[in-house]
């Protein structure tokens, strides 16, 4: 797939909004860290970030079907990049400027991630588009694993304004770089309304899609998010290390690079129950932290909670860009995002209160039963054996 220029400059556009996507909040945090800001200023600054990404992401679905995604992509990316000085600017020296900065490099995030997957769509063949995918999150998951250790080095000799500067040079290769598409787009353009719920038609029109997304955001709103909140404390309390913390979150990179690589070239002959199973997976993370196993169970346990999160994800997204009709892509694709990602943040403000109404075993054991119940379920629906019609 490499040796495609095309697919290159695809591939470096959705790495770069990739790794500034991951390297906000860790830049930020390494703020907190030299007491540039504090710890309600970065979470003020998160939650704005947030707030632009789910305002933006169904807008850009309209949009991007509208018009030419390559267009969408260029200014979702620029808002990104002009974003970036004025955060840099204003970050601990005024809050509203900064929050403002933040919500518009969320917008820009935001819009641009149904733009790519529809852009994907139109610029990689039917058959290289498992391939295709599977690439582009090797990159973001060997950024992820390189990245932390690389960014707080150049933190030792660069200030937080000039590492916030380099997150908007990546957003401006994000918007530069990719190719141009077919430009063959069909939305209405009657009203946004009638477009998004046009898209929301679309999606119904696929059961399968339909009951993965719930198996998804079933699974990221409760087994994500209580894991998030509750790994930390089992480290410190239960094993009196944070060497489980970071061995667990590296062990899940690692097993999510093994899933991409084994993705890319493994056709499973049931390619929807596969990628339930793989999402499925992750209900072995609560349930190892629940459990007083030993600590490498844990890392184990993540190990293959990432291997099985990216069995789900690159069939998930190649199996939409095949099955949905592609002048509708953009808006099946926000929709997928506004929902797994829209509904992670309610289930972190809500995990805490679980836990401590009821007790985090009592949460760890009800995220764990439905991280498995939830892709089970959804394995039930005929056409998820295929993710589509069984050709």
């Amino acid at each position: 797939m490499l040796r495609s220029t095309t697919f290159l400059r695809l591939w470096t556009a959705t790495t770069a909004s990739g790794i500034a996507t991951w390297a906000l909040p860790f830049v930020l945090g390494l703020a907190v860290l030299s007491r540039s800001i504090t710890a309600v200023e970065l979470g003020v600054l998160l939650a704005a970030r947030t707030a632009g990404f789910l305002a933006a992401v169904p807008v850009s679905g309209v949009l991007a079907d509208r018009y030419a995604r390559r267009q969408v992509v260029l200014w979702s990316g620029l808002v990104s990049a002009l974003a970036a000085p004025v955060l840099a600017a204003f970050v601990g020296n005024s809050l509203v400027f900064a929050s403002v900065a933040a919500v518009a490099m969320g917008a820009g995030q935001g819009a641009c991630r149904p733009a790519f997957q529809a852009l994907t769509a139109e610029v990689v063949a039917a058959g290289q588009r498992q391939q295709a995918n599977a690439a582009m999150t090797l990159s973001v998951r060997v950024t992820t694993l390189v990245a932390p250790g690389l960014t707080a080095l150049l933190a030792l000799f660069l200030n937080t304004q000039v590492l916030l500067l380099g997150i908007g040079a990546l957003w401006l290769v994000a918007a530069l770089v990719p190719p141009a598409g077919t430009g063959l787009t069909s939305a209405s353009g009657s009203g946004f309304v009638a477009d998004f719920w046009e898209g929301v038609r679309e999606a119904r029109r696929h059961p399968w899609f339909l009951a993965g997304l719930g198996a998804l955001t079933a699974v990221i709103a409760t087994g994500y998010s209580a894991t998030g909140v509750v790994l930390p404390l089992v480290s410190r309390d239960r094993y009196d290390t944070e060497a489980v913390l970071a061995g667990a979150l590296t062990a899940y990179t690692l097993g999510a690079l093994a899933g991409a690589l084994l993705i890319s070239r493994w056709r499973p002959r049931h390619a929807g129950w596969t990628a339930l199973f793989g999402l499925a997976l992750y209900g072995f993370a609560p349930l190892s932290l629940l459990l007083p196993v030993h600590p490498f169970v844990v890392i184990a346990a993540y190990a293959v909670a990432g291997l099985g999160i990216e069995l789900f994800n690159v069939p998930w997204f190649t199996a939409t860009q095949r099955e949905v009709e592609p002048s509708k892509l953009a808006r099946v694709s926000s929709l997928d995002f506004l929902m797994s990602y829209g509904l992670a943040p309610v289930g972190l403000a809500l995990i805490a209160p679980a836990i401590t109404a009821f007790g985090a075993p009592v949460v760890l054991a009800a995220c764990a039963v439905i991280c498995f119940a939830a892709p089970a379920l959804a394995a039930l629906v005929p056409s998820s054996r295929d993710f589509g019609p069984r050709r």
